[in-house]
């Protein structure tokens, strides 16, 4: 049982230590915040999940090209403030979660409002 446990440490620890490395960050106007972090149980990669506030279309995948440009430089921060046996390759997707349940309820409202109007 200790395995999972130790798991769920390990992700919160690159978790915290991510969103405070990206928030030394300059994204113009935008908001990067660090959702989730999944590492594999070998310790030698993560998958970093990531939101992008603002910044209009397209800001996403621009954020994505400059994390990927500064991956090396990121892991190498975290592996000098988080001592574990591997420092994993990070690679970061855009959580597109918080946009899709936003939609989900634009619609739910308008359906609710077109409701509304035929009564």
């Amino acid at each position: 049982m200790g395995a999972p446990n130790r798991m769920v440490r390990v992700n919160e620890l690159l978790k915290r230590e991510l969103a405070e490395q990206l928030e030394r960050e300059s994204w113009n106007n935008m908001l990067v915040s660090v959702l989730d972090v999944a590492t594999s149980p070998d310790l030698r990669s993560a998958i970093v999940l990531i939101s992008v506030f603002g910044g209009g279309p397209g800001a996403g995948h621009k954020v994505l090209a400059h994390l990927n440009s500064i991956r090396a430089d990121l892991q190498k921060k975290v592996s000098s403030r988080i001592v574990l046996k591997y420092t994993p390759v990070l690679e970061f997707r855009i959580d597109d979660r918080l946009e899709a349940a936003d939609k989900v309820i634009s619609l739910i409202e308008e359906m609710e409002q077109h409701d509304d109007g035929e009564n």
